[in-house]
């Protein structure tokens, strides 16, 4: 295995996040020597979403001129940071979360691959993949193609609710100590679910096989209300069966298992590593 110091770790954070609770899952990967950053993604930054005054949101207003920002945005954030630290010969290691599984997958670009690289004479690039609670989404779909009706009616889950524009426009989350941070004490699910934001619904398209061409893991999270420990297990299933095994990891956390389960996400991300580097 490289050096720890060699090695930096990207964590992709899902719909309606802003990077905040994720912040101990980072500083305990630096705590480890381990480089980590959690950028955060431009669908859920309220600077991006034209809701008016940040500190007090209309999210009832109209989308921004040209649309809100999309999956596409949202990998551009991740290359250009991985540009910046493979440029410096890092190897690194891309976490996503939930719909953060998308980002990652599809910022993975074959030039930024430490297999192309290394052909070039280059050192550093991403190495793999983990996926933690994380969407799994085949090449071609998009997360809302993935998980809605086939005949193009958006359906909100109950965890969410959309607000004057309907699937046009913002949805926020709802109900998070029940679903999202269940296995937290009440006072840090409501200091951590203040962190949330506003997100639009995810209509762009993988078109990056990350899953073919990388190491892939994932992380069940046995406990999660948000998507169950058997929707998580079709989607490894299904893309397994195209384009290889995963790595299968297990813990008894809900959705937020950065939160709750911190130091176990930390022990797997450096099994991971390990498995990876040999």
């Amino acid at each position: 295995m490289s050096s720890i110091t060699d090695l930096a770790v990207i964590v992709c954070h899902g719909s309606w996040h802003t990077p905040a609770p994720y912040m101990p899952l980072v500083d305990a990967l630096k705590a480890k020597g381990v480089e980590a950053y959690c950028p955060q993604l431009p669908t859920s930054d309220l600077t991006k979403l034209n809701v008016g005054d940040v500190n007090n949101p209309d999210l009832d207003r109209e989308p921004p001129e040209g649309g809100y920002p999309g999956g596409e945005e949202e990998a551009e954030v991740i290359t250009s940071l991985l540009r910046s630290v493979i440029g410096r010969g890092k190897k690194v290691l891309l976490l996503g979360h939930s719909a953060g599984g998308w980002v990652a997958t599809e910022a993975a670009r074959p030039e930024l691959q430490a297999k192309s690289r290394k052909a070039q004479g280059q050192a550093g690039g991403v190495i793999g993949i983990l996926h933690m609670g994380a969407f799994i989404i085949p090449v071609g779909e998009s997360i809302n193609s993935f998980v809605q009706a086939r005949d193009g009616a958006v359906v909100a889950m109950p965890w969410m609710t959309f607000h004057k524009h309907g699937p046009a426009g913002l949805g926020t989350m709802v109900q998070t100590g029940e679903f999202l941070f269940h296995d937290l004490a009440p006072g840090e699910a409501e200091k951590w679910a203040a962190t949330l934001a506003p997100s639009p619904i995810l209509t762009s398209r993988l078109t990056n096989d990350g899953y073919a061409a990388l190491p892939c893991a994932y992380l069940v999270l046995d406990g999660d209300r948000i998507l169950p420990k058997v929707y998580q297990e079709a989607m490894v299933a299904a893309q397994s069966q195209k384009t290889g095994p995963f790595t299968i990891y297990h813990c008894p956390a809900g959705h937020s298992a950065h939160l709750s389960w911190t130091s176990g996400v930390v022990d797997t991300v450096l099994d991971f590593l390990k498995k990876i580097e040999g």
